[in-house]
């Protein structure tokens, strides 16, 4: 036999002797079983950047995520049409879900207006400096609203209205500008109160000055005082210095003669037999 045709057939042996093998292999290997799918997800809106409070939430602010369907978020959105067109009334972090508790009504607007609670109403007051704790009365915090008022010839202060939320500084009714401690120059502070609270401030504003006393916002007990009149805060006046004339004519003012010396203790004399003892009674 040529030797080429040896060669051919050796080859051929081996080719089918390994996908004998091969075969045998795969039939002996245990079959794999088949992946489980993933737990079923749900389209969620989130933020696409951070959203202040008052913004207009437009297509480009938001964005959609997958979220797993048995942990569901509690008011979220599914899709964007259903945030666009929104005021954003609480400030959204980027990528933190969007729910209905953050935004406005569709149609409320954006802004402040939406923003103020139902039976609520926003009240502006002038202030400077002083009268906002160094520019400290900053969106989010809390203060009591004092009044100082004459009446006839005697002014008093007291505390009109307490615990009041601010909404904004100035033009500013976000609190990013707050987080970091610093102070927010302004001559215009907008509060949160109600009616009866807003008639009192417009009053206190209008009859005398009013000054904010900033107030920790973790204390919500109401302010009760009853207020300090300025004779009560001087104090009773000290009666004029005796004037005596001198030997050159100059008066000099007379020295306060000393308080009298305190009364002398009784003494009792206690006589027990031969023993005689004396006591002092206070």
């Amino acid at each position: 036999m040529p030797r080429g045709i040896r060669t051919l057939i050796v080859l051929v042996v081996a080719l089918a002797a390994a996908g004998v093998a091969s075969f045998m292999v795969y039939r002996a290997m245990p079959r794999t079983a088949p992946q489980p799918a993933g737990p079923p997800m749900q389209s969620v809106v989130v933020a696409a950047k951070a959203l202040p409070v008052g913004t207009l939430i437009s297509a480009a602010d938001v964005k959609l995520i997958q979220w797993p369907a048995q942990n569901p978020i509690p008011g979220s959105l599914p899709t964007i049409e259903s945030a666009v067109g929104r005021g954003v009334l609480s400030g959204v972090a980027e990528d933190e879900p969007i729910t209905e508790g953050k935004l406005a009504a569709r149609g409320a607007g954006a802004g402040l207006p939406p923003s103020i609670p139902e039976g609520m109403r926003a009240i502006s007051v002038k202030v400077d400096d002083v009268i906002a704790v160094a520019g400290f009365t900053v969106p989010g915090t809390h203060v009591d609203v004092l009044a100082t008022v004459t009446e006839g010839q005697e002014a008093r202060t007291r505390t009109v209205v307490s615990n009041l939320t601010v909404l904004t500084a100035g033009t500013r009714y976000d609190q990013a500008a707050s987080k970091d401690g610093k102070p927010i120059p302004s001559t215009v502070v907008t509060l949160l109160a109600t009616p009866a609270d807003a008639e009192k401030i417009a009053l206190a504003a209008t009859a005398g000055k009013i000054i904010l006393a900033l107030r920790n916002p973790m204390d919500t007990a109401p302010t009760e005082t009853q207020g300090i009149r300025l004779a009560a805060l001087l104090g009773p006046a000290a009666p004029p210095p005796t004037m005596v004339p001198t030997r050159h004519g100059v008066s000099r003012a007379l020295a306060a003669p000393p308080p009298p010396p305190p009364p002398a203790p009784y003494r009792v004399e206690k006589i027990s037999g031969a023993k005689r003892t004396e006591e002092v009674v206070k």
